[in-house]
């Protein structure tokens, strides 16, 4: 899934309103929450603090809020940039300085909506993948032939533990690793024993 590595702002100006999107990166409601009250105390004069998120692979928790707004003109236009360009565990928060002009409803929801987008414009989006962790333990003989295969089955190695035996620390895509397993498990002709560790989620260039 697509995420956002650090918080990001774009702005815009329609007819005087100033609209000012912040994004953040969050793994809970809680943060999401935290997240946008900071905005208010930090935004305390503007006229609105919409706010919009969604967390969680599958979008398990969306939440939208027009802030004083015309109902439907703000925080589910936000929301809708954020499912439409599938940014997942992230918050926004638009602030809007009033400049005087109306907008009106279709106006609102453009804007609110370009503020969003220019935020993105600026955020470092990145690729994260669930991993599996797979521990080997092998012979100090079979270390070559091992790091050979890792290499060329693609597969990561997180980390090497050197003790009476190596402990090779691999990670593989989820849902690969009992493919991986009989792979290495063949290849090693039984001698490396194989568990599964943690799952992990790996964020990728």
């Amino acid at each position: 899934m697509k995420i956002i590595l650090q918080q990001a702002q774009g702005e815009i100006t329609e007819k005087k309103s100033r609209f000012i999107a912040t994004l953040c990166p969050v793994q809970s409601q809680e943060e999401a929450e935290q997240f946008i009250a900071a905005c208010k105390k930090k935004y305390w004069d503007a006229r609105h603090n919409c706010s919009a998120y969604v967390i969680g692979e599958n979008n398990e928790i969306m939440h939208s809020s027009d802030d004083g707004e015309p109902s439907g003109t703000a925080g589910r236009p936000m929301l809708s940039v954020l499912t439409g360009q599938d940014v997942h565990n992230v918050a926004a928060v638009v602030t809007r300085y009033f400049g005087g002009v109306l907008l009106g409803t279709g106006g609102l929801v453009r804007a609110y909506q370009g503020a969003v987008s220019e935020a993105l414009l600026h955020a470092e989006i990145r690729q994260q993948l669930l991993m599996q962790e797979l521990l080997l333990t092998a012979e100090y003989t079979d270390v070559g032939k091992i790091q050979y295969l890792l290499s060329q089955a693609g597969f990561r190695t997180a980390d090497t533990e050197y003790g009476a035996k190596v402990l090779f620390h691999v990670l593989v895509p989820a849902g690969e690793e009992d493919a991986a397993i009989k792979m290495m498990t063949e290849k090693t002709n039984g001698k490396t024993e194989i568990t599964k560790g943690e799952l992990r989620n790996e964020t990728c260039e």
